[in-house]
C-alpha cells in the first residue's frame, strides 16, 4: 500500500512543476508589459515633460489673453476697418525720405511684375507636362515635314509627266493630223 501511494506523489510533482511554469509566464508576461510600459513612457517623455507643458501652457494663455483684448476692442477695431486708409501721413524722418523713395518704386516694380511671378510660379508643378507635350509636338512636327518632303517630291514627279505629256500633245496631234490628210484610219 505504501509503494502505491509513493507513486502517486510522482503526479503531483509534475503538477506542481506545471504550476511553477504557469507562474513563470504569467511573471513574464508581467515584465513585458512593465517593459512595454517603460518604453512608452519614454517616447512620449518629451511630450508629458513638465517644461514642454509649461511652455505651451504659457504660449495658449498669451494667445488667450490677445484674444480676449480683440474681443473687448471689437467695436473699435470693426470702426478702424471700415474707415479709408487713405491720405493717412507716415512720419518719417527727412534723412529717410531718398531711401523711402527708392522702396516706393521698387514696390510699385514689384506690384507690376507680381502677376507675371504669380503666373510663373503657378505654372511650374506643370513644367514636366509642358515639356511632355512640346516633345510630342516636336515628334509631331518632325513627322508632318516628312510627309510635306514626300508629297513635294511626289508634286515634282507628277509636273515633271505633265511636261512630258503636254510635250507629247502636239507631236500626236501632229500625227493625227497627217493620218486625215492621208485618210489613214487609226484602229480602235
Amino acid at each position: 500500500m505504501l509503494n502505491i501511494s509513493k507513486k502517486s506523489t510522482s503526479c503531483f510533482v509534475n503538477f506542481s512543476r506545471l504550476q511553477q511554469i504557469t507562474d513563470i509566464q504569467a511573471e513574464i508576461y508581467q515584465k513585458n508589459l512593465e517593459i512595454e510600459l517603460l518604453r512608452l513612457e519614454k517616447d512620449a517623455a518629451d511630450v508629458v515633460h513638465p517644461s514642454f507643458l509649461a511652455q505651451k501652457c504659457h504660449t495658449l494663455q498669451s494667445m488667450n489673453n490677445h484674444l480676449e483684448a480683440v474681443l473687448k476692442e471689437k467695436r473699435s477695431l470693426r470702426q478702424r476697418l471700415l474707415k479709408p486708409m487713405c491720405q493717412e501721413n507716415l512720419p518719417i524722418e527727412a534723412v529717410y525720405h531718398r531711401y523711402m523713395v527708392h522702396l516706393l518704386e521698387l514696390a510699385v516694380t514689384f506690384i507690376e511684375r507680381l502677376e507675371d511671378h504669380l503666373e510663373i510660379i503657378r505654372n511650374i508643378p506643370h513644367l514636366d507636362e509642358n515639356l511632355k507635350k512640346m516633345s510630342t509636338a516636336l515628334a509631331e512636327m518632325d513627322i508632318l515635314v516628312a510627309e510635306t518632303a514626300e508629297l513635294a517630291e511626289n508634286i515634282l514627279k507628277w509636273r515633271e509627266q505633265q511636261k512630258e505629256i503636254s510635250s507629247c500633245i502636239p507631236r500626236i496631234l501632229a500625227e493625227e493630223n497627217f493620218l486625215h490628210k492621208c485618210d489613214v484610219t487609226v484602229p480602235p
